[in-house]
């Protein structure tokens, strides 16, 4: 029966994804803390993280390829039982981790500059400089968390990292509490407290994530913190190559987004702002989709390693399922609940929070639409991360996010006049091409191939 065939699937690609789900999840939800906080602190400092954290993503998505790329040749060296390569390319994708952030400290030190060169507001730019100046220095502690996090997730053990992800969302509550509004004797910092909060809370992540790493039993046999100074060029010229045709998608993809904040910031700060929560909550949604892509990964990866491909067509066509019926739960809520979840962002005392609701509301109708495309074109992705395929992915998020999704975002929204909606639906065109792509590429390419079947457990 078809049930009996995928039913296993089914229970290991959520056994993996749930806590991985969980984990994007309540990494989301601290960022999500930030932006209801800031918003009760004031529309000016709302703005301005808005484009601060999108500043930082296009840095941390660059940097992110080398910690992702690993997550699939660590799974595929394991199934090998390789203990060597899992060591090595852990390794390195740590030392390229810790080399991207900082050589990428001086432009979030110097952001003004280069917001002011965009075209943003002179009081979101200084602001936004303020928040990076603190936080920048976070890009190290997340770039290493999210290479142990791939460590781990591929000897499929994401569960404690869920707990420790978890545990700071209260603290960084608390932290912004205390540091935003200026209580317990501590004077109010504004955004300036958020990026204080923020570095605490992810250094005593890493610092935890770390501990676990090298405590677990089952990866002491790997040694990867043994010698962690000493370089190994021949493997970090592999995971170079392998995790900078990622980092570039994902900055294509993150690209996409930004720039619909920076061209959103040329209408006006109160739209940046209703934009902001829309594409939050969107970004929410997509926190699920980015947990079953990894398990995506991890699960073909495994599947590359024992040469299995009915397994893999089997794997991939389960978690595409899962990721279907999430996006149509979520294109269900933003339709049916918009003001609901849109209040949950602005101080109802404000003047200009009815003003704000109503715009943000009406974005949300564009967020539903491209729900789907969305989901399909990050579990594209993770699929063909697990059979190491980086370079043609790069260059299909070039050309749907850059020649097709921006200039249809710029041309709808000031040469037809569409303002705000036509933003939104450059970003539909984007992600809609992206995803079209990439599933092709997956399904016609790596998934049609005969492979000599080997045994292995799902």
């Amino acid at each position: 029966m078809t049930f009996d065939r995928y039913a296993p699937h089914l229970r290991a690609t959520l056994a993996l994804g749930l806590p991985l789900v969980g984990s994007h999840l309540a990494r989301m939800a601290i960022s999500v803390a930030d932006t209801i906080m800031v918003g009760w602190y004031g529309v000016n400092e709302l703005a301005a993280l808005v484009i601060a954290v999108s500043f930082f993503n296009i840095l941390f998505f660059l940097g992110m390829g080398f910690g992702i790329g690993v997550m699939g040749v660590i799974a595929a060296a394991i199934a090998r039982d390789d203990e060597t390569e899992v060591r090595r390319s852990a390794r390195m994708a740590l030392w390229l981790s810790i080399i991207h952030a900082i050589v990428m400290l001086p432009l979030l030190w110097h952001s003004e500059a280069i917001l002011l060169a965009i075209g943003q507001a002179p009081v979101v730019a200084e602001l936004a400089q303020d928040y990076l100046r603190i936080a920048g220095f976070g890009l190290l502690a997340v770039l290493c968390q999210l290479t142990l996090n791939s460590y781990l997730a591929a000897m499929e053990r994401p569960q404690v990292v869920l707990w420790i992800t978890l545990a700071g969302l209260p603290l960084v509550i608390f932290l912004n509490w205390v540091m935003i509004f200026g209580n317990l004797g501590v004077p109010a910092l504004g955004v300036e407290g958020a990026a204080v909060a923020a570095i605490i809370v992810q250094f005593l992540q890493l610092a935890a994530i770390t501990a676990y790493a090298a405590w677990l039993p089952v990866a002491r046999k790997y040694h990867l913190f043994k010698r962690f100074w000493r370089p190994d060029w021949a493997y970090m010229r592999k995971v170079f190559l392998l995790g900078l045709p990622i980092g570039l998608t994902m900055v294509a993809e993150g690209g996409l987004f930004v720039g619909s904040n920076v061209m959103m910031g040329w209408i006006g700060t109160r739209e940046l702002a209703a934009h902001g929560i829309a594409l939050q909550l969107a970004s929410i949604t997509f926190m699920l989709h980015l947990g079953m892509s990894n398990a995506a990964t991890v699960r073909v990866g495994q599947a590359k390693g024992w040469g299995d491909g009915g397994w893999m067509r089997d794997a991939a066509v389960t978690v595409t399922v899962v990721s279907v019926c999430i996006a149509l739960i979520a294109v269900a809520t933003f339709i049916l609940f918009p003001r609901a979840l849109v209040g949950l962002y602005l101080d109802v005392n404000h003047p200009e929070t009815p003003a704000l609701i109503d715009f943000a509301t009406g974005l949300m109708f564009y967020a539903a639409l491209f729900q789907m495309a969305d989901a399909l074109q990050v579990i594209a992705l993770g699929l063909l991360r697990g059979v190491q395929d980086t370079r043609m992915p790069m260059v299909i998020a070039g050309i749907s996010y850059w020649l097709v999704g921006i200039p249809v975002a710029y041309g709808l929204a000031f040469v037809l006049g569409l303002g705000p909606k036509g933003l939104w639906l450059g970003l539909v065109a984007g992600l809609t091409l992206a995803a079209t792509l990439l599933m092709r590429r997956f399904w016609r390419g790596h998934a049609r191939g005969d492979w000599t079947p080997a045994p292995s457990a799902v």
